[in-house]
């Protein structure tokens, strides 16, 4: 694993550092707006006085701080998707690889990272029942101590069996100023929320609440997209219908329904879905960098 001078130095010092996966670079948006992105979400947290740390593999190797040349690479077409399973395959070929959620937080806990940014957290698909088809997300949190700020998961998933299996795996989830899960593009779900926070402080004392506790799981902190960026409800529901139809005509089954309902969602909602989706990312971006700097002060103080 190679760690940039810059993260290195600041996680050795406790300054802010927040993590930021490549798999919303490589395989979210089409090239080359999504280097733009990246070097957006990068500089967000930058103007915030935090560090940010891109996460990726380059020539097989688990990179933490991507350097602008190495985002190049990883932006490209073509390059592997990789979740925590596919980090030994990937380093052995010495590839390129675009770190997934799961390998994303897998290994921003290792390089002692405490705050992860994402958009929507991976979870149990619709039909999970009898597909078995649950995201690496899920159970990579469990051993991986770091806070992941997300808005929840996109609202194809099934929300009730993947907070039932956070549950299950004792991945602590707090609301962020909401006692409602969000779903992505959009700020609620019918599921609500044992516990909420409302402040970055908050979740500062959380965390250092379980590093007294020992405890190995991640804390999922669930941001809500703001409700004046978030997608029309209506149109959401309508666009999700025909999705939902078109991948049942078309005959698509198990891990080939997600990617298919999300391009079909993209093309029928004329980009809209897209709009929302780098909006809250950069939202979960400012939010990760306030709590990193919180979780920095405490430390200091």
């Amino acid at each position: 694993m190679k760690i940039s001078k810059e993260v290195q130095q600041a996680i050795a010092e406790g300054k802010p550092v927040v993590a930021l996966e490549s798999t919303i670079i490589s395989h979210g948006l089409p090239h080359p707006q999504n280097l733009v992105a990246a070097r957006e979400f990068e500089q967000l947290l930058i103007d915030a006085g935090v560090v940010p740390a891109t996460i990726g593999i380059v020539s097989g190797v688990p990179t933490i701080g991507l350097s602008s040349q190495e985002l190049e690479q990883i932006a490209q077409p073509g390059t592997a998707k990789s979740s925590v399973r596919d980090l030994p395959i990937i380093a052995a070929k010495k590839i390129n690889g675009a770190t997934t959620v799961a390998a994303t937080a897998h290994l921003a806990a290792k390089a002692g990272i405490q705050v992860f940014a994402t958009g929507g957290l991976g979870g149990v698909h619709r039909g999970a029942n009898t597909s078995f088809d649950e995201s690496a997300d899920l159970t990579t949190l469990a051993t991986s101590p770091v806070v992941v700020v997300s808005a929840g998961v996109k609202s194809v998933l099934d929300i009730g069996a993947t907070l039932e299996r956070l549950e299950t795996l004792s991945v602590p989830v707090v609301g962020y100023g909401t006692k409602v899960f969000p779903s992505f593009w959009l700020p609620e779900s019918d599921f609500e929320l044992d516990w909420s926070v409302q402040s970055a402080a908050e979740v500062a004392e959380i965390v250092a609440s379980s590093l007294d506790l020992e405890s190995k799981a991640a804390l999922l902190v669930a941001n809500p997209v703001p409700t004046n960026q978030a997608w029309a409800k209506p149109e959401h529901d309508q666009v999700l219908e025909k999705a939902f139809a078109a991948a049942e005509q078309a005959g698509v089954r198990g891990k080939a329904v997600t990617p298919f309902l999300l391009e079909f969602i993209v093309g029928a909602s004329e980009g809209r879905s897209l709009e929302v989706n780098l909006s809250l990312v950069r939202n979960n971006i400012a939010v990760a960098g306030e709590i990193s700097k919180a979780i920095s002060a405490r430390r200091t103080s």
